[in-house]
């Protein structure tokens, strides 16, 4: 039991392991916002792909 509170205690005093899991739930939140944004966009995108591809 003291070695986990030590390793608690440990965690607690790094403060680099909150600022990457601050900048990973950052980058999970925008990879969310991408994916909701393709799903409701993707046809849309597609159709103006392919419009390039055609005229190319």
């Amino acid at each position: 039991m003291v070695l986990f509170n030590e390793f608690l205690a440990a965690l607690r005093r790094d403060e680099e392991g909150q600022g990457l899991a601050e900048y990973a739930l950052i980058l999970a939140l925008i990879a969310i916002v991408a994916i909701i944004a393709l799903i409701f966009l993707g046809g849309q995108v597609s159709g103006i792909l392919s419009t390039v591809g055609n005229s190319v």
